[in-house]
């Protein structure tokens, strides 16, 4: 008998351990699943998924802008009582949510004017030494 005969089967040697396929965990992650397909969807001529776009993050920009102008609509209507304000000698009234809401601006003001001017300070720090390599 010139063949040897294998108890395993055919391309199979026995004694020998067989390795795991490192594949089998992927087939069975739903997760690589689905990064497969998507893939494959995007190799495909005129099946690619449509990503981010600068006009689609504008769109919910605005959306978000509005609701918040809503919010503050309401809030200022709901809190329409007359207030005493007065600031450095000047006095006057003014109804209860615009008064909060002014200060609201003007905190907002306060920290964002001091932090811009140390932003354009920086960046002409960093064009001054870039120039100098």
């Amino acid at each position: 008998m010139s063949e040897a005969h294998t108890p395993d089967g055919p391309g199979q040697h026995s004694g020998e351990h067989q390795r795991p396929d490192p594949g089998a965990e992927q087939r069975t992650d739903p997760r690589a699943a689905r990064r497969r397909a998507n893939e494959r969807a995007a190799a495909q001529p005129g099946g690619a998924q449509p990503g981010r776009s600068r006009l689609g993050g504008l769109w919910s920009v605005f959306v978000v802008a509005a609701v918040v102008l809503l919010l503050l609509l309401v809030f200022i209507l709901e809190n329409s009582q007359d207030v005493q304000i007065s600031y450095f000698g000047v006095a006057g009234t003014l109804p209860l949510g615009v008064a909060l809401l002014l200060s609201a601006i003007l905190g907002v003001l306060l920290v964002a004017v001091p932090g811009y001017a140390r932003i354009i300070q920086l960046r002409r720090s960093a064009k001054r030494g870039s120039g100098r390599g």
